[in-house]
């Protein structure tokens, strides 16, 4: 893969691009927004990266400069996956990027981040056009969407299991991890689309709609 790499510290920058390049990736990295945005156009103009890693917080201001220059490639060059790799829970910042198509966008929490194969697996799955949550980040989105909007109308099984698919698992991952049969499970999931009035369209990712829809990125909540 190409990958776009924005990360203001000297020694993860260099620590990234080494695991990278060992697994065969190209890897052109940059310590800050505006050398991310020059590097992404000039790739472009052939053909556009793989993925794109960005830090949210970057120089000169080290507040949102990664995540704003994130917003503006994917508008720019739609369908451009993106993964945040940040050290913060910030809800508003991961409120934005899946505002609209989720679809290619991942946020990791760096502290979290324990086993290479997790972090090399996740920006796989981003850039193949999957969407991929730390369990925190999501934990926190939910726990924002339920202030915000009150008594959720899920159970609190299928909360568990919406949890889950917004961690990026499977039907069958589901079942193992709360020790359900796969019909339970399948249950549980036609019940949140129905609850959050999805569209039975087949060209969307329902699954990514549910998590979009409950947190509240999408624009709208669970309907009363």
């Amino acid at each position: 893969m190409r990958v776009v790499l924005a990360e203001d510290s000297g020694i993860l920058r260099d620590g990234l691009v080494a695991l990278l390049a060992r697994q065969g990736h190209e890897v052109s990295a940059v310590a800050d927004a505006e050398l991310l945005r020059r590097e992404v156009a000039r790739l472009a103009r052939e053909s556009l990266p793989d993925v794109v890693v960005a830090d949210i917080r970057m120089p000169p201001t080290s507040t949102d400069e990664g995540l704003r220059a994130a917003v503006e490639l994917r508008e720019q060059f739609p369908g451009l996956p993106v993964l945040l790799f940040s050290q913060y829970v910030e809800t508003r910042y991961a409120d934005v990027l899946l505002r609209g198509d989720a679809r290619g966008v991942g946020y990791l929490l760096k502290d979290r981040v324990v086993d290479v194969e997790d972090f090399t697996r996740a920006l796989a799955r981003v850039a193949r056009g999957e969407t991929v949550l730390d369990p925190e980040v999501v934990s926190q989105l939910m726990g924002a969407s339920e202030r915000d909007l009150g008594q959720a109308r899920l159970s609190s099984r299928e909360r568990q299991v919406l949890d889950l698919i917004a961690q990026g698992r499977s039907n069958n991952g589901i079942a193992e991890t709360l020790f359900l049969s796969q019909g339970a499970v399948e249950k549980n999931v036609a019940a949140i689309f129905q609850k959050l009035d999805l569209p039975h369209d087949g060209a969307n990712n329902r699954r990514v709609l549910a998590v979009l829809r409950y947190l509240g990125a999408g624009g709208s909540g669970p309907r009363p």
